[in-house]
């Protein structure tokens, strides 16, 4: 802000004297002639958030990728920006590395609405593998499919044990 310039109208584009504070014609607030507002320096927050395609915000987060680090995780995070994609990382589970540290695994999470784009982008990449790295299973799914296995093994192993009893 300048003093010396005047204020100017940014509806009606007239000029008015440094003492007016509102355009008397249309009520709007009065801006020096020379503030566009392109001069004043952008936070890297504010840069992020401008790449960001309005169409890949809706839906829950889902994982798109897996990085074995906090560097390789940001490197997919960046190039998944470049297509306007959002993501956030967080500390894959079963790791057991104080949060302080950058060693360990990294999960790449998107909103659903860029998940489809995502993947794509990773594919181009070459940072997923082409069969989407098989099916994960988290928490509770994790527990009950090794509970189903360790039971049929259990039966199998009985069904042998009367076979041969018998």
């Amino acid at each position: 802000m300048k003093p010396h310039e005047p204020l100017v109208c940014p509806t009606c584009a007239t000029t008015h004297p440094l003492d007016e504070r509102f355009c008397p014609t249309c009520g709007m607030p009065l801006v020096y002639a020379g503030h566009t507002g392109v001069d004043e320096p952008v936070t890297a927050a504010h840069a992020r958030a401008r790449k960001v395609k309005k169409q890949y915000l809706d839906g829950d987060l889902v994982v798109v990728a897996g990085a074995r680090h906090q560097a390789e995780a940001e490197l997919i995070q960046g190039i998944l920006l470049e297509e306007g994609v959002p993501s956030m990382l967080r500390r894959s589970r079963g790791f057991d590395v104080p949060d302080m540290l950058a060693a360990g695994p990294r999960d790449v999470l998107v909103p659903a609405a860029g998940a489809q784009a995502a993947r794509e982008v990773l594919l181009q990449a070459e940072m997923v593998p082409p069969d989407g790295g098989g099916v994960r299973i988290d928490g509770p799914g994790r527990v009950a499919a090794g509970l189903f296995v360790a039971l049929v093994a259990v039966a199998l192993i009985a069904w042998i044990g009367t076979l041969l009893a018998g």
